[in-house]
């Protein structure tokens, strides 16, 4: 096929729109979504239906904006009251975890490496920035599989997984770039200049996120009263769209300002997500939905571009150090690394220890951060780039596939009703009032079964009733049934 403008725009809307349905099956097989997409991506590549994609530059540069968008709307996610008990055993995975990941992965392959029997021969720099690239987690397919299954876990442990899977992946950028400098200057690294370029990574990357962040409240904030001061009334649709324009942009500026002063923007991005998603920002949830759309269509170009961009024939290749290498990355590497880091905290339980341990999957970081060799020509780059992609796919397909049973198994989950998303009801932000959705039971019911029986707090009002997918405008004297979803609007004003 020639390439042209509409050839391109062809190929990747059929690619976008094949991907997004077959998706759908992943709710059903139980594979995580995103490598369905990953999977989509190789049956159109180059040994499926031929079509051919070997930019890597192209690749990291599309995987880099990706990355900064997914790690913003995952600060904006991040609530800072649900996070506080748990902050410090969730930075210590971000940041010990990832360097013990890699440090006892990295050792392991450089073992490896030394086996007469296997096709890697990695000294020992290479062996770590190969499990370098590897050690950040994603929690996105996780919390996917969990909201299709309406069930939650217990233990406050999604805060720490969404705060440890939001703040690894800057760490795990560090090491590779370090490691990536260390292979091409022939290990002439010193341990200061390793040490500088720590400090200003994390010292700078902090800064400009906190002030980027605070950045983009004020410019929603001031783009609102412009908006309220005018002599028409404000346009609630426009002013979402438009402060969600000043939201992505915002993104872009914190990451190219931090990079170019030499520090880490892929925590700058995460850190101003984190500020803009607890500050009182106008039409906060509205933005919030089209940040999560915009995610999801980033995630997607990325598994998809990323899977044209493999060639399997060469993936076969390393099929058996990739295979021994994740086995040990799933059985051995990451659950030593999260033991040792959760030593200390004694609230934590064994039980939840280990599925910490067990839901560390991969996902488009690795593959992301594992181009970076390829482009900076380190030698050996392409078996990483191989090796990444195979242990990231074994990671879904064993890992992705058993988060549910090991949940269930060591009695962490939880049955969750639904939110008030799925009432599709939205209140603009300024208004005094916030919504929440009770589920009935039959200890709720055991004085009466209407609106008029139960003791509803003064200032709330039932809206709506979600029975069986079906829908119910509430009155005092409508039957109530256990299961019943109820809609409440309350007071939340001073």
């Amino acid at each position: 096929m020639q390439i042209s403008g509409e050839n391109i725009l062809l190929v990747s809307s059929v690619l976008l729109i094949a991907g997004v349905l077959i998706g759908k099956s992943s709710y059903r097989t139980g594979l995580p979504l995103l490598l369905i997409f990953l999977l989509v991506g190789m049956g159109f590549g180059i040994d499926g239906l031929g079509l051919r994609f070997d930019d890597m530059h192209t690749a990291q540069y599309v995987g880099m904006v990706a990355l900064c968008i997914i790690l913003f709307t995952g600060g904006t996610a991040t609530a800072i009251k649900a996070v506080r008990p748990v902050v410090t055993p969730g930075l210590v995975l971000s940041t010990l975890g990832v360097v013990l990941t890699a440090a006892l992965t990295g050792l392991f392959i450089f073992w490896l490496s030394g086996m007469s029997w296997t096709n890697i021969h990695f000294a020992l720099i290479p062996s770590l920035l190969l499990a370098a690239t590897m050690s950040s987690t994603d929690s996105a397919s996780v919390f996917g599989l969990l909201g299709s299954h309406n069930v939650s876990l217990k233990q406050n442990l999604r805060p720490m997984l969404e705060l440890e899977s939001g703040s690894n992946d800057p760490m795990a950028y560090m090491l590779t770039i370090i490691l990536i400098e260390a292979a091409t200057m022939g290990g002439g690294l010193s341990a200061g200049d390793i040490a500088l370029q720590l400090l200003m990574q994390f010292g700078i990357g902090t800064a400009l996120g906190v002030g980027c962040g605070m950045l983009g409240v004020w410019l929603a904030r001031t783009y609102r009263r412009i908006g309220s001061s005018g002599a028409a009334a404000d346009d609630g649709a426009q002013s979402t769209a438009m402060i969600s324009i000043l939201a992505t942009a915002t993104v872009f500026l914190t990451f190219t300002l931090t990079d170019k002063l030499g520090g880490n923007g892929y925590l700058a991005v995460y850190i101003c997500g984190i500020v803009f998603g607890n500050s009182r920002v106008p039409f906060k949830k509205s933005v919030g939905r089209f940040m999560d759309s915009l995610t999801w269509l980033a995630q997607i170009v990325v598994f998809i571009m990323l899977g044209l961009l493999v060639n399997p024939r060469e993936m076969l290749s390393v099929a058996v150090v990739g295979l021994i290498i994740g086995v040990f990355m799933i059985l051995v590497g990451r659950p030593l690394s999260v033991m040792l880091c959760l030593a200390p905290f004694r609230r934590i339980t064994p039980r939840a220890r280990m599925y910490v341990s067990w839901v560390g999957l991969r996902g488009a970081v690795p593959i992301i951060f594992a181009t970076y060799p390829v482009v900076a020509d380190v030698q050996g780059a392409s078996q990483i780039f191989n090796i990444v992609f195979f242990v990231t796919i074994l990671s879904l397909l064993v890992q992705g596939t058993t988060v549910i049973a090991a949940g269930r198994r060591l009695g962490l989950m939880e049955q969750s009703g639904p939110g008030e998303d799925a009432f599709g009801v939205d209140l603009a932000d300024e208004h005094p009032t916030s919504l929440r959705t009770v589920v009935l039971t039959d200890d709720d019911l055991a004085r009466g079964n209407t609106l008029r029986d139960m003791s509803l707090p003064e200032g709330s009002l039932v809206m709506m009733i979600r029975r069986d997918g079906r829908y119910i405008v509430p009155n005092g004297r409508r039957r109530l049934q256990p299961g019943d979803a109820l809609l409440i609007i309350e007071e939340s004003g001073d």
